[in-house]
């Protein structure tokens, strides 16, 4: 097999969302995204106009490569309850709750998801694309005969509306927008029932769609024949990324993962620590009372430096870290990273430490994220 079709057939593999025709047609830039063919960027555009959309006025992003997962039955908020780190127990119905599913053995991070509560017996999670399917396992696994786990990962599509004028824009569209932060309403929208949730991943202002998936290209073409009195701007997954960093919004399989637990990654606000069982609790309990052996800081570039996930950090002739997301901060115009650095380097906020770059040395400041100043609340 040459290597033009070996790509090929690989590409027949991903997943696509169902409005991958729109993107095409807007000129979209394409990359396999846990499994799926993924706009990364659209023509016209780039990342800086779409970042600075978000920033400024609103974007729209498609996620429905994100998974999607039900669970049902008697009891199915306890059960979600005793397997993922934080506590439902917090929140009520018509509320949302960011969460972890950790490896019970090692602490290890499986997957960060969202939970949206609807009834004691209904859950609704939204894991990452590429770890849904582990997720559903584990879950199946250790479900009593009265839950099911239905993985309804291609049944929905996801559009995240960010930025300032996100209200205003589903507000014209006659969509519920004075929920609270991380509370969602059920809503139509050209005779389409959707669910309006007030989440996000940019820091601002946004709310979430969840859509049945034949009816996605009716609800982006409403997005869109109102979004022009608003300065709307479709925005790919690029832009969602440096939007994120600059939140410091860990992304797994860089910030969090199985080697990366809830503890080194500061994640602890994300755990229910006096429940009784949730997977991980033995070993994250024994982490944090030794204390972690690395954290996950901020860096700011002091010069033109570009951090880079995987580019080591150094205190004189020590290597004290690892950057696991660094990019290029369009709101900041320099580089700015997360990254793990060894507890034992005794640093802190303020001092500096050098990153390799092919052989050349050059200096960040600690920081604590976020980066930008969210307007999220």
């Amino acid at each position: 097999m040459t290597d033009v079709t070996s790509a090929a057939a690989a590409a027949t593999r991903l997943r696509r969302s169902p409005l991958h025709g729109r993107h095409t047609a807007a000129g979209a830039k394409f990359a396999p995204f846990g499994g799926w063919e993924m706009p990364l960027e659209y023509a016209g555009g780039g990342v800086l106009k779409e970042h600075t959309a978000v920033r400024t006025a609103v974007g729209v992003f498609d996620v429905s490569h994100l998974g999607k997962v039900r669970v049902t039955g008697p009891g199915a908020a306890d059960f979600v309850n005793s397997c993922l780190s934080n506590d439902l127990g917090r929140i009520g119905p018509g509320r949302a709750q960011y969460t972890l599913c950790c490896d019970d053995a090692t602490g290890g991070v499986v997957d960060d998801i969202i939970a949206y509560l609807y009834a004691d017996d209904h859950v609704f999670l939204i894991p990452n694309a590429a770890n849904t399917a582990e997720v559903v396992r584990r879950l199946r696994a250790a479900a009593p005969e009265r839950i099911t786990v239905t993985d309804e990962h291609e049944a929905y599509a996801v559009l995240a509306v960010q930025g300032p004028r996100s209200g205003d824009l589903l507000a014209a569209l006659d969509l519920p927008t004075e929920h609270g932060y991380m509370s969602f309403d059920a809503a139509d929208l050209a005779a389409v029932e959707l669910t309006v949730c007030r989440t996000g991943y940019t820091g601002e202002l946004g709310y979430e769609l969840v859509v049945p998936a034949e009816h996605a290209v009716t609800v982006w073409d409403a997005l869109f024949a109102a979004g022009a009195a608003f300065e709307l701007r479709a925005c790919g997954l690029a832009a969602r990324d440096t939007l994120r960093t600059e939140m410091g919004y860990p992304l797994h399989g860089q910030d969090l993962s199985l080697d990366i637990t809830p503890v080194q990654a500061r994640s602890g606000w994300a755990v229910g620590w006096d429940k009784p069982a949730f997977w991980g609790r033995d070993a994250l309990l024994a982490e944090k009372a030794a204390g972690p052996r690395r954290t996950l800081r901020g860096l700011v570039a002091v010069d033109r430096a570009i951090p880079r996930p995987g580019m080591t950090l150094h205190v004189g002739d020590t290597q004290v870290g690892v950057v696991t997301s660094g990019t290029f901060s369009p709101t900041r115009k320099q580089g700015i990273a997360l990254a793990l650095l060894n507890t034992d380097a005794n640093l802190t906020d303020g001092d500096q430490v050098e990153i390799d770059i092919r052989g050349r040395r050059a200096p960040l400041t600690l920081t604590k994220p976020p980066f930008v100043t969210p307007s999220v609340h």
